[in-house]
């Protein structure tokens, strides 16, 4: 716990490896884009894929909130319906070239890093974000771009009052005590340095801090500047647009703007590949150039809005004007999707598939809603997921609407 750490180091250690993993994919094809559903895979390191699309979604919702002017109403219904129906339509044509990818790639590499070498840190950049106040309810929606020592995080946001405002120097100062009291928690950073060595030779020792670096920072260029996504969930909802869900496979992708507007609207699109595969389906073969796996696996074009965006849990004006659907396969957007995989389904790809297959198969609301509350929740011990079986119960009363 006295080991010092050199983000400097870090850093160093996130250029070189995207600049390599860059190579392999853009190398042949230097003109190529990497859509939403690629950049979730491009990785074998899920934290690190899962540190990109937040950083794509602070982006995003800072893009939306550019879109205002004092001689429009931008939150009249009809604007932000439209104007949510316009960022879905937009989601679906994401191209990341390598210039605009690798600076975001080699952040995410070294915030990786940073959440096995220095928690408190990532704690306060990748949870807390900036806001001077924020709830344990939305502490715990940003976990989902948490995949190091996420029970870690979750130990210590269990402990804080739900439903009430929070301030960011009291929590910082538990979560220091929390830190110093659990460290033995963590998970161990020799597994991460592991899994990073495989992709580029790396050793604890190497992120060390020592007298000569402390004295002489290195030299070489630091990351091109990043936003940082904000921790709330609000966030993920761009600015307060009536988004709903930003589909990859539902019907118009639903965006939601980042201002604290009403809340969503979810429209139907074609349902996408799944964009989610186990780390062992992802990893790359050695002698394989990361490049070919990935376009032999690339799925259909999918809104990143969705992928990135989260829901709030309260009844939106999205919601109540939200049309019938004729099936979940193609209702579920890529952002939900994304979240039923992983909070839902531990994260297996083809099991949420199943489910929803069978679902879509049932006569009526009631039996739906049954093999939902009782087959499905006890299968995968569903405990706390109130706000997730409810989002699928939703679903589930437009399509018997």
């Amino acid at each position: 716990m006295n080991d010092k750490y050199s983000s400097a180091k870090r850093e160093q250690y996130g250029q070189r490896l995207a600049a390599q993993l860059c190579d392999q994919h853009f190398g042949p094809a230097p003109t190529a884009t990497l859509d939403g559903p690629a950049v979730l895979r491009f990785t074998p390191i899920r934290q690190v894929n899962l540190f990109v699309v937040q950083q794509l979604l602070a982006q995003w919702t800072g893009e939306m909130a550019r879109l205002r002017s004092p001689y429009f109403d931008f939150e009249a219904p009809d604007v932000r319906q439209a104007l949510t129906q316009f960022m879905n339509t937009l989601s679906r044509r994401i191209k990341l070239g390598r210039a605009a990818f690798e600076p975001l790639l080699a952040r995410a590499i070294s915030d990786t890093l940073g959440v096995a070498t220095d928690p408190q840190q990532a704690f306060e950049q990748k949870l807390w974000g900036q806001q001077p106040t924020a709830t344990a309810e939305q502490l715990r929606d940003s976990l989902r771009y948490l995949d190091i020592d996420k029970a870690f995080f979750q130990g210590f946001i269990d402990t804080l009052t739900p439903g009430t405002a929070l301030e960011r120097d009291s929590v910082l100062g538990r979560f220091r005590l929390y830190q110093e009291a659990n460290y033995k928690d963590h998970a161990p950073l020799e597994k991460v340095v592991e899994e990073f060595s495989q992709l580029l030779p790396l050793s604890v020792a190497d992120l060390q801090e020592t007298a000569a670096s402390a004295a002489a920072p290195v030299s070489e260029p630091a990351p091109a500047p990043m936003v940082v996504a904000p921790a709330p969930p609000a966030t993920l909802e761009a600015p307060a647009p009536v988004a709903a869900s930003v589909p990859e496979s539902t019907p118009p992708p639903t965006f939601v703007a980042p201002a604290p507007a009403p809340a969503p609207v979810t429209t139907p699109a074609a349902e996408p590949e799944p964009i989610r595969r186990s780390l062992a389906e992802t990893a790359v073969p050695a002698g394989v150039p990361l490049y070919e796996k990935l376009r032999a696996e690339r799925p259909a074009t999918a809104p990143l809005s969705e992928t990135l965006r989260a829901e709030r849990p309260s009844t939106t004006l999205a919601e109540k004007s939200a049309p019938k659907v004729e099936s979940l396969r193609e209702a579920i957007s890529i952002n939900q999707r994304f979240s039923f995989i992983n909070e839902l389904f531990n994260g297996e790809n083809m099991e949420y598939h199943t489910a929803i297959q069978h679902l879509d198969t049932l006569p009526n609301a009631e039996v739906a809603k049954r093999y939902v509350t009782e087959d499905l929740a006890h299968k995968y011990g569903w405990v706390r997921k109130e706000e997730h079986i409810n989002k699928l119960l939703k679903l589930l009363d437009r399509k018997f609407a």
